[in-house]
């Protein structure tokens, strides 16, 4: 049985530390975040996620989920009663509205639980995952009525939410959908259509389920320009708010999946159920985007979160198992063999994740703040700044955060060798869960090239000159103490080579769009090193201020300052490659015809 422990205190260290979130003390919501209460949350949602969640992650894979006749699904056995006492406990509560009955908390803190209950069972996280991404959408969109009805429910838990997006001709493409919303002499739409790949789109761990739906209605343009949002749950409601009578939605069919077999992936049928529209008529989309935004950053952190639990068990398995001799000599002589930590290439992997994870965690708790700082920092500069570096690297998080998430999950499988293959062990459970997150809210292609086609040139390079700018000075600050100088110069030759990317893809990608769609994987790879490299400066200089200082704990801040080399030496040079890749163009890319990829 795998094993997991939530690292609460490296999460401390990022809020506390490196981010020094009591500088922020006089925002709304940030109050009260002492360093005693970031330790207390972190502590306690560790503990709940590796007790209570944890161990339902390899029974639930195996036991899957199960549809009745009457369309409705059950989780597997001790999800429901998981999901209990995490309503009860308040987690999901933690960072939503205190207006409508959240704690009000920082969205960074948020991001760090997220993780701990992402990492120790993926399937159950996803349940709950959602909601946050709907009470948002409702928060921006939604008239006051909705707000009332529907965001007390949503937050507690009580009720879940889902997106639906997706239908059997369309994925990406939103303007083939077919979906339609026929209006009703009362006000509601009857919705009828299929939608398909649905998360948690049904279940029995709340009780009540409130689908937002993408549809068209009759008069509509026939793209994009004519989706509305539409709220439909599942349980219409009686008059004091409460569910009654099931609405015309039910699940058809349970994908049968690679991963996530805790989770119920849905087929969902609206045969003339009763919805709502969110917003204005034909202008959906974006307020869907809201959703999809907040979804595609918790994607970036379950890439983080499967790395990390592999790591874990990868450590342990390297720790404990014994297979040939040192090349330097027998470590331990007394042993017929040494453990497989002693040999070079399993350090090599080691290093690979630890390096990854670290500062992944990193990236993903500043985004997390960027996202406080967008809503609520007092300065209008500060607030758009948060805003466009949020917007430049939500394709990041997601994107480079779950290719390497997936890499690592593997190398650590690798690690395990034969028993990393064998299910009871669980380390192919992390790669297959993995892998998904490479996949839904969005490809990792279709966020490269949303980076590269969307983000780049929005507000004239707005955001990535701030980037460009943020990168260079931070390590230009550090390049005086001698034990930081060569980790900050490396990557500020990193961002030598993002710069060199960018201005490349602005010469060539404008005249001939290919050059952009050959080179945007490889874009997205280099900034999302630089954008790994810039928390290693920030995480080494906080751990060499805090041995001067002599703050204790002294082998956790060495070890910092030896990973940060290791990053600067071993992903770093990665840029150099990917960027002459990306400058050769579309031209070998796109020349072959259909024909040339048969192999018969």
């Amino acid at each position: 049985m795998p094993s997991y422990k939530a690292p609460a205190r490296d999460a401390r260290f990022v809020i506390n530390e490196v981010l020094n979130i009591a500088q922020y003390g006089a925002l709304p919501g940030f109050e009260a975040v002492t360093p005693d209460l970031v330790e207390t949350v972190l502590d306690e949602a560790g503990r709940f996620a590796a007790e209570v969640w944890a161990p339902l992650n390899l029974p639930g894979d195996r036991e899957g989920c199960t549809r009745h006749a009457d369309g409705s699904v059950t989780a597997p056995a001790g999800f429901k009663e998981a999901y209990r006492q995490f309503v009860e406990s308040g987690w999901g509560t933690l960072a939503l509205p205190a207006e409508f009955g959240g704690q009000g908390l920082p969205h960074v803190l948020g991001f760090a639980v997220d993780e701990f209950l992402s990492s120790a069972n993926q399937s159950l996280a996803m349940y709950p995952g959602l909601t946050g991404g709907a009470v948002s959408a409702l928060l921006a969109k939604g008239s006051p009525e909705q707000q009332a009805t529907y965001l007390p429910k949503l937050i507690s838990g009580e009720w879940s939410g889902t997106m639906n997006l997706t239908e059997p001709q369309c994925g990406t493409d939103l303007g083939l959908i077919r979906t339609r919303a026929v209006p009703q002499a009362d006000g509601s739409y009857a919705i009828t259509g299929t939608k398909i790949f649905i998360s948690a789109g049904d279940h029995d761990l709340s009780d009540n389920i409130i689908h937002l739906v993408l549809a068209k209605t009759p008069d509509a343009p026939d793209s994009t320009k004519g989706i509305s949002l539409f709220v439909v749950p599942k349980f219409l409601l009686n008059a004091d708010g409460t569910p009654g009578a099931r609405n015309g939605v039910s699940c058809g069919s349970i994908e049968h999946k690679m991963g996530i077999h805790g989770n119920a992936t849905c087929v969902m049928n609206y045969d003339a159920a009763t919805g709502y529209m969110v917003g204005e008529e034909n202008k959906g989309l974006a307020a869907m985007f809201i959703m999809m935004n907040a979804a595609r950053l918790g994607v970036g952190i379950q890439g983080l979160a499967q790395a990390e639990v592999a790591y874990q068990n990868a450590v342990t398995y390297a720790a404990e198992r014994r297979q040939g001799r040192a090349l330097t000599g027998p470590a331990e002589p007394g042993e017929k063999a040494d453990p497989l930590f002693v040999h070079p290439d399993v350090r090599r992997m080691l290093m690979d994740a630890k390096a990854f994870t670290e500062s992944m965690r990193a990236f993903a708790l500043w985004c997390g703040l960027l996202v406080d700082l967008a809503e609520i920092a007092p300065d209008e500069t500060e607030r758009q700044q948060a805003d466009d570096l949020l917007g430049l690297l939500i394709p990041v998080i997601k994107g480079y955060g779950t290719d390497r998430g997936y890499d690592i999950a593997t190398a650590m499988q690798q690690i395990w060798g034969g028993h990393g293959y064998v299910a009871e062990n669980g380390m192919e459970q992390f790669v297959r869960d993995a892998r998904i997150a490479m996949i839904y809210e969005g490809a990792n292609g279709v966020q490269a090239m949303d980076l590269v086609g969307r983000k780049l040139p929005a507000h004239m390079g707005r955001a990535v000159q701030t980037f460009f700018a943020l990168v260079d000075r931070e390590c230009a600050e550090v390049k005086g103490d001698a034990r930081l100088a060569d980790m900050a110069g490396k990557v500020e030759k990193t961002n030598g080579e993002l710069k060199a990317a960018t201005m490349w893809l602005l010469q060539h990608g404008m005249g001939n769009p290919n050059n952009a769609g050959a080179g945007a994987h490889h874009y997205m790879h280099i900034m999302g090193i630089v954008a790994l490299g810039l928390m290693w400066v920030r995480m080494a200089k906080t751990a060499a201020a805090a041995l001067d200082a002599g703050t204790g704990d002294s082998a956790y801040y060495e070890a910092k300052l030896t990973t940060a080399r290791y990053f600067a030496e071993r992903y770093t040079p990665d840029a150099g490659a990917l960027r002459r890749k990306l400058e050769t163009g579309a031209d070998t890319v796109m020349a072959l015809p259909l024909e040339a990829f048969a192999t018969a």
